[in-house]
Parts: structure tokens; sequence; C-alpha cells
């Protein structure tokens, strides 16, 4: 990989020395470097100068983007990408089963390769040649038998979901909101701001001024949206705030906190508005807003997600590190009939796809021999 980027100073600036070295060097301004360092920061917890590198890698996955650097959105939102792959699974003869919650896996075989038995709290069981496991490695092991992973990951984010009735107005006149809300909206997220958010959480205390992100997807595509919503001034808001990992939220308060974090994470968005953004939300039928927040540990509970980690994992390097990998499709695990297929995989971490694709070359090669 190396040999193959052709340029020692961008290849050690970015996978051997730490990223705040690069952006201190490369770009004066604290606020435009605070917002390069995002994409090193989302969903992950750490300092830029961290000497893991887990902030670099961050920032690899972000900034590659398929290859363009674009970040793609599905027309229709993520529910017409999931009604396309299940009309194409069915095409191709899969049969789809939902609320079968899987709570034993036997790789069977003594591990030489099948067949693979898995078993669901209903008490159905099912047998297959191979298993392609779109969970997080930390839940596949722990449904193997294996021992958890040591560190445990752990998600750093706290995501809010809005419906407005319309768009706030900015604190500052020139600039629009729809302007402001099309693409990434940037708050509190300058260089400085990043470092003393990090330092406070690290602490263990709420960052006083929460760096977020906001987006507006309603914008861009109001299909998203109902035919009611669609036609009025609706907009969905989603708001990703940084540096508030799970540790945070650990303990019998939860729910205290998770308040407190809400409430720090909506004054800071507020603090670059001309009016508060609870005035903006909707309300549903009995007054309550339409907003919803998740903190880490929700996502685990709900979704199975280890430390609510997004990436299911810290991220690792997409390249091969060790000499048994190379060759490989990188979701290979100790059982020839297992794999996994979502962002827990070598070049995985989030909604590129590729782990899908690799676990499924990964089977094509498994069963050539046999074909």
């Amino acid at each position: 990989m190396r040999a193959l980027v052709g340029d020692e100073r961008a290849w050690e600036a970015l996978v051997e020395r730490p990223l705040s070295e690069l952006l201190e060097e490369l770009v004066p301004d604290d606020l435009t470097r605070g917002v390069v360092a995002t994409d090193a920061l989302i969903g992950t917890f750490a300092a830029l100068d961290d000497p893991t590198l887990v902030q670099n890698r961050c920032f690899l996955y972000h900034v590659i983007g398929g290859g363009t650097g674009n970040w793609d959105l599905p027309v229709g939102g993520m529910g017409a990408l999931s009604a396309g792959l299940v009309a194409a699974a069915r095409r191709a003869g899969a049969r789809l089963r939902t609320g079968a919650e899987v709570v034993g896996i036997d790789p069977g075989g003594g591990g030489d390769g099948g067949p693979v038995l898995v078993s669901t709290a209903g008490g159905e069981r099912f047998v297959a040649q191979h298993l392609l496991a779109g969970v997080a490695p930390a839940v596949l092991a722990g449904l193997l038998g294996d021992p958890p992973p040591d560190p445990a990951p752990e998600g750093s984010q706290l995501k809010l979901n809005m419906v407005l009735t319309r768009l706030p107005r900015l604190l500052d006149a020139s600039v629009t909101a729809a302007d402001a809300f099309t693409g990434t909206f940037h708050v509190n997220e300058s260089y400085s701001q990043l470092q003393a958010a990090h330092s406070q959480a690290a602490s263990g205390q709420i960052p006083e001024v929460v760096p977020l992100e906001a987006y507006c997807h309603s914008l861009s595509d109001r299909s998203i949206l109902g035919p009611e919503l669609a036609g009025s001034g609706a907009q969905t808001l989603t708001v990703f705030a940084l540096h508030m990992p799970a540790r945070l939220f650990a303990g019998a308060d939860h729910d205290r906190v998770k308040q407190r974090a809400v409430a720090a994470a909506l004054a800071s968005l507020d603090s670059v508005l001309a009016e508060p953004i609870e005035g903006c939300l909707m309300r549903d039928a009995l007054g309550r807003p339409c907003l919803e927040a998740h903190t880490p540990l929700e996502l685990q509970a709900e979704l199975g997600l280890p430390g609510g980690n997004i990436f299911h994992q810290p991220l690792r390097w997409p390249f091969a590190e060790a000499p048994g990998e190379v060759g490989r499709w990188g979701v290979e695990t100790a059982r020839p009939n297992v794999f996994v297929c979502g962002a827990g995989a070598r070049r995985g971490g989030g909604v590129s796809g590729i782990p899908g694709h690799n676990a499924a070359m990964a089977v094509l090669a498994a069963r050539r021999p046999a074909l």
C-alpha cells in the first residue's frame, strides 16, 4: 500500500504520525482546521494527537468516500435502499425472516467448515454451509461462545432526530437557513473547541460547549417525507454531537445524564440561531415535540451495537497488516464457514456495502473447489 500511494510524505502524515501534526502544519486557521478534523472524530472518541492513530483511520474512511470523497444518500432514504435489497433478494430466491433473534451459533464439525447451526429465541434452528453475520464481531463472539474482545468497543456520539415545521433563522442574517442546512452544518467545531470538548469528556464531564453537526436530508430529497409533510414546509433535522462517549452515560443515572447531554447539544445549536430550535419543532397529537435522542448505551440495547459503536468496533486500517491476511477478503473469522459481512470487517466501517460484497466473494472462493 505504501508503494501504491507513492508519496512518502503523505503516507507518513496519514498512516504513521498523529493527524494533529498534519493539520497544525497545513491549516493555520482554527475554525477551518477543526472542520477538517471532524472527519477524524465521527463516532470515534479520540484526541487528534492520539498515538494509537484511531483518529487517522476514521479520517481516511470518511475522506475516501467511494474514491471521490463524496458521500451519497439513496433517494427515498434508507427505507428505499432496504426495500430495494429485499426485492433483489427475493428475486434471487432468498427466504427472509425478521423478528427471529439469534441466540446461538454452532459452527459444527469441530471448525472444519460445516455445517453451521443457528438457533433462535423462538426455538427454531437453521442449518447452512456458510454463515454471513452482519452483527458486530463482539456480538458474533458471544453467539459462538468465544471470549469478548479486549478492550470492549465504545461509541462516542449523541444522535438527535427532529421533525421541524420550518427551518430556524440563523444568527448570521446574511446566510439563509436553506444554504446553511444544505450539506453539513458545523457548529462549535473549531480545532480548539474539539480539543476542549475531548478533554472534558475524558475527565467524565459533558462538554461545556458541545461540538456538533446538523444535516437536513429533506432539503435535497423531499421523498423521505410522507405526502402530507412533503407538501408543507416541514423539514427533518439530524444532529450528531461529538465527544459523547458511552462511559459518560454508564451507571444508574443514565436518564439524568442523557437529559443534560441533550440540553447541552440543543444549547450548542441554539448558539448559532436567531431563535431556539425548540420553537420550530413539530408537535404530535398529544403536543409532544417530535424529537428523539439516542445515547451510545441506548444504541447498544436497541440495535446490539457494542458500546453504541456505530462502526461495530474500533476502525482498522483497510489494508492487510499481518501475513495471514494477505490475499484474503477481510471478512474471515477463526471458523472457515463463518464470515463477517457488517461494519466490523476489515474495509468495513459503516455504510459502504463493501463488507457484504467481500463476504459474498469469500463464500464463492470457499465453495469453488466443490463447484
